[in-house]
């Protein structure tokens, strides 16, 4: 399967939300019909767009950063960073940080760290390709995990189905599974990131259960009414 990257500012606003913020200098400018906001010959609208802005923040992959950086600072560096430059800069410290957690749970089970290491998770043919068939013979190790989720963008995949992920058949094989081709409305995002971190090879492996802490969610389900028109979202609940 290929997959296309396209930047947070140009995914719509529906999948991505990128916040922006103006200098203060711009905050008083009175909106002149003239020059602001008017209709050309042709009928088009033309609107202004000059200022000073800064980017604040992105949110391709929601939970990614504050789970994976460790640190306010590499937040920070994380958030205003060129999508182009944030793997090589990034994954290194992404993957420390996550191997990082699982030492902290040994640690918390009365385990040695090497009796919970990261464990290659249920994205193998997604991520890697259809060279092999199942997980366990096309694993996704940590170094790739984190290289794809230093990069915060979406993936699109043409042919297949919008999707955080969709696990198809479930375990163990994940037959005719979909992951990262980009998000819907209701996708549970930060549900599908703690799989993936924790999950291991079938998506439950610190599930509540048997001793273990609960990982792979977050306790929260998806309660917005999603429309098919716009705004899409209902009012809270």
């Amino acid at each position: 399967m290929k997959l296309y990257r396209i930047s947070c500012i140009a995914a719509c606003s529906a999948l991505l939300a990128l916040n922006v913020a103006c200098d203060a200098d711009d905050n008083d400018t009175p909106m002149m019909d003239d020059d602001m906001v008017g209709l050309e010959d042709d009928g088009m609208m033309e609107v202004d767009f000059s200022g000073t802005y800064a980017q604040v923040d992105y949110m391709g992959r929601p939970g990614i950063n504050t789970v994976l950086s460790g640190s306010g600072e590499l937040k920070d560096m994380h958030n205003a960073a060129i999508p182009s430059e944030m793997q090589a800069t990034f994954q290194p410290s992404f993957e420390a940080q996550l191997e990082a957690y699982h030492d902290a749970y040994a640690v918390a089970l009365g385990l040695t760290a090497e009796d919970v290491d990261y464990e290659p998770n249920i994205l193998g043919d997604i991520l890697n390709g259809p060279e092999n068939d199942g997980y366990t013979e096309n694993p996704v190790s940590a170094t790739v995990l984190t290289s794809v989720l230093a990069d915060d963008v979406l993936e699109v995949a043409p042919n297949l189905p919008t999707t955080y992920f969709n696990p198809g058949a479930g375990a163990p094989a994940y037959e005719g599974a979909v992951g990262l081709t980009g998000r819907t409305l209701t996708d549970d995002v930060i549900d599908v990131s703690l799989i993936l971190l924790f999950g291991g090879g079938n998506g439950a492996r610190f599930n509540g259960q048997d001793g273990l802490p609960l990982l792979v969610s977050d306790g929260v389900g998806i309660t917005a009414t999603v429309a098919t028109e716009f705004p899409y979202l209902g009012n809270p609940e």
